[in-house]
């Protein structure tokens, strides 16, 4: 189908509508699988033991389909480049307190985005050295690392070496690959997809033939695992599966690029967002049903790659750890060229600095907006996969999650003649388990991760005041500038 293009704005060329509902679906479900099932399996396990660690799949999947609901109906009224940019300043007040929580999105977005991103490379350099035993002691003998302790049991790591190296240069590779046409990378996503369910296939397949019940729901403990607070090791649990979770709605973030984005964006999230929630527990009981809970909770460095090994041998070892670089990396595409539109679209509107709304004149994209992306996401790319988890978590989870639960009741309260072409079941219950859920991960984070959170907010609140009052915008215009 020809991809559509919007009308010329007066900055220069506009984007254009290229992507379908299979486009659209691909793009969301290749960044949610890329690194998350498979990396997070064994940190899971390592919180929330034995079979109890389900809890923390079924749970979160719970929380991100309420969350798809809103998603769904916010994303079909209001589909612009920049997704939560646009919801959050319309839903709240265009010319008053939206430009806030706008501001305050952006501000979080510029460092969550490329965190979730550039956990996917993180991912795939862990991978890689399940490739060959030479080569990760190669890697463990010329790696360089650094811990910042910060308090008791939390600390910031970060590292360089041969295999950092080669998830840094996937990073450039994907900034490459995006700098072209959005139907071309609607295609590209389509490619990636299929590659990211063969994955899971083979591993369904091969844990279902010789799947052990009495491996993948032992809740048999020894004395000392049963962690202190059930509830804070389920919150922590759910804090890792939402990481894997999290892309269901990446397809926001490209609503001026979706044809017919009023029937694709919610259903390509909600079918994006219930296939993952059944896939991940799918994959969770094949690889325990095979691989004792235990064991599997010390194979951090690739479980799936010691899944294999025991059930194809070193060869299938190494080829499914090839696929599940491929698989990271094709998440890392999809939440770069997402989360590229965010910048540009603040940009376009005046939020942001005006130099990243440009549009390339002959591809269509926000070049300049991808490379901001771009380069923070490859920054990232040397830090602990659990320093990104966590940290990605913390900064997201008030400026849009519980932001948003709040913007879809306000619009509908604001704005009730505005057009609702979809409209979310059984409302108002999926913003009441949403809020519950979000804030009860949030809290369960940790000291550290909390603080970070709650200061990200603060920050970013008083550079917003500092920026309206130079610019002399509101709160701080009168009359016409207020925008009444």
């Amino acid at each position: 189908m020809i991809a559509t293009r919007l009308p010329s704005s007066p900055d220069g060329p506009s984007l254009a509508r290229g992507l379908g509902l299979w486009q659209a679906t691909a793009i969301n479900i290749t960044q949610i699988v890329g690194a998350g099932v498979f990396a997070t399996i064994p940190l899971i396990l390592g919180v929330l033991p034995a079979a109890y660690a389900l809890l923390a799949w079924v749970v979160a999947g719970v929380l991100i389909l309420a969350d798809s609901l809103i998603w769904g109906e916010l994303g079909a009224a209001l589909p612009s480049a920049g997704g939560s940019y646009h919801i959050l300043l319309e839903s709240y007040g265009r010319s008053r307190w939206g430009r806030l929580m706008a501001f305050l999105f952006v501000w979080q977005i510029l460092i969550s985005g490329p965190l979730e991103v550039g956990s996917g490379l993180v991912a795939a350099a862990q991978f890689s050295t399940a490739i060959d035993p030479h080569y990760k002691t190669f890697d463990e003998a010329h790696t360089w690392r650094i811990e910042i302790p910060i308090t008791d049991g939390e600390k910031i790591g970060a590292a360089i070496g041969p295999s950092r190296l080669f998830g840094f240069a996937l990073g450039v590779l994907i900034l490459v690959l995006l700098y072209r046409h959005v139907t071309a990378l609607g295609r590209l996503s389509v490619i990636f997809l299929v590659g990211v369910l063969g994955v899971i296939g083979w591993v369904l397949l091969e844990g279902a033939i010789r799947f052990d019940p009495s491996l993948a729901f032992d809740t048999s403990l020894k004395e000392g695992e049963a962690p202190a607070s059930p509830s804070l090791a389920l919150g922590a649990g759910m804090g890792l599966a939402i990481y894997s979770y999290l892309g269901y709605y990446n397809i926001c973030y490209l609503g001026a690029e979706v044809r017919d984005p009023a029937r694709t964006i919610p259903r390509s999230i909600l079918l994006s967002g219930a296939t993952v929630a059944v896939l991940f527990v799918l994959i969770h009981l094949a690889i325990t049903g095979v691989v004792p809970w235990r064991e599997a909770a010390e194979a951090k460095d690739n479980l799936t790659a010691e899944f294999m090994l025991r059930v194809r041998g070193p060869v299938a070892a190494i080829v499914v750890t090839v696929c599940l670089i491929g698989s990271c990396f094709a998440s890392a595409f999809s939440g770069a060229l997402g989360y590229s539109r965010v910048p540009f679209a603040a940009a376009r509107e005046g939020h942001f600095f005006r130099w990243f709304g440009a549009v390339h004149p002959k591809h269509a994209i926000p070049h300049r907006s991808l490379l901001l992306i771009g380069g923070m996401v490859l920054f990232w790319s040397f830090f602990d996969l659990d320093t990104v988890i966590k940290g990605l978590i913390a900064t997201r989870i008030l400026e849009q999650f519980v932001a948003q639960v709040f913007a879809v009741i306000l619009l509908r309260k604001m704005q009730p003649e505005r057009p609702r072409p979809w409209r979310m079941w059984l409302y108002p219950l999926p913003c009441v388990i949403a809020l519950v859920g979000w804030v009860f991960v949030y809290l369960t984070l940790g000291g550290l991760f909390i603080a970070i959170g709650a200061s990200t907010l603060i920050i970013g609140a008083v550079v917003f005041v500092v920026w309206t009052y130079r610019q002399r915008t509101w709160p701080f215009a009168t009359g016409k500038e207020t925008g009444r």
